[in-house]
């Protein structure tokens, strides 16, 4: 990379923008930025039109690789799919939605490249495994000869959590760093498993006691739907929750110890 390059700035940075009577920053906005990445299930894609190089809103389900990186699944009969091939710049709108004006809450906006996995690319069936457990339903197509995931690689982004919350974000800043966890990612699979089958009670704990949501009713329990190094994903129907350990976790055996912790403290909660 040029030197030039090194120093230009990131994509979607406002420097200096803020109000003079803007308060001093009262929030974390890494943790809000990875809470909003890791929940999120449908996001606004903004891809670049092939034809006219005119901005190209769409909405497409979202779920996150291992590291965070976001993930979709678009078929190639789509006008988003057609302009990612040409060129894969693109943005990802990611936002919370409740009561009230709907700019007063956080939305995060993801810029990089989307890069298409091939069928037979190595880390195709994690990814296609990470995905339909946030989507259990797209399961319907996703084995369609037109359809195919896609990966984000992260190059900045930008949270805004209402008035004068707003923070310019590396991608270092919303991602995990995965490098030193080859030994918890390789047992994610049956562990999720695992929790789902055999702790299932726990599970609903870490929604209803430490995290505050509702049982809900019918006969859809809350399960876990993956985990990384910095916590564990947790949906029922389409709802979805993100759970942050209290520690970085790398390895199987730290995960067991993490999960029996949360357990007792949410009995206890």
């Amino acid at each position: 990379m040029a030197e030039a390059d090194k120093t230009a700035p990131l994509p979607g940075v406002m420097p200096n923008r803020l109000p003079e009577n803007a308060p001093a920053q009262d929030f974390d906005p890494k943790l809000v930025a990875k809470t909003l990445l890791r929940s999120t299930r449908a996001g606004a894609l903004a891809t670049i039109d092939r034809n006219t190089s005119h901005p190209f809103a769409s909405l497409v389900n979202v779920a996150t690789d291992a590291d965070g990186s976001p993930l979709i699944l678009v078929s190639k009969l789509s006008t988003h799919t057609a302009n990612l091939e040409v060129d894969g710049r693109a943005s990802l709108l990611l936002a919370t939605t409740g009561k009230g004006d709907p700019l007063a809450h956080p939305r995060l906006t993801l810029i990089g490249t989307f890069t298409q996995i091939a069928r037979d690319d190595a880390q195709e069936p994690n990814i296609r495994r990470r995905f339909l457990s946030r989507h259990p339903k797209s399961e319907l197509y996703a084995g369609f000869a037109d359809f195919s995931f896609w990966r984000l690689a992260v190059v900045s982004a930008h949270l805004n959590g209402g008035f004068a919350r707003a923070a310019d974000l590396k991608a270092a800043d919303v991602l995990t760093d995965v490098s030193d966890a080859e030994n918890l990612l390789s047992a994610e699979a049956s562990a999720v498993e695992h929790m789902n089958a055999d702790h299932a009670e726990a599970v609903k704990l870490y929604a209803t006691r430490l995290l505050g949501a509702d049982d809900g009713p019918g006969n859809q329990p809350w399960r876990l739907t993956g985990l990384d190094p910095d916590g564990l994903d947790l949906a029922r129907g389409d709802l979805t929750l993100r759970l942050p350990f209290p520690e970085r976790v790398t390895t199987a055996e730290h995960l067991r110890r993490i999960v029996v912790a949360l357990a007792a403290k949410a009995r206890a909660a």
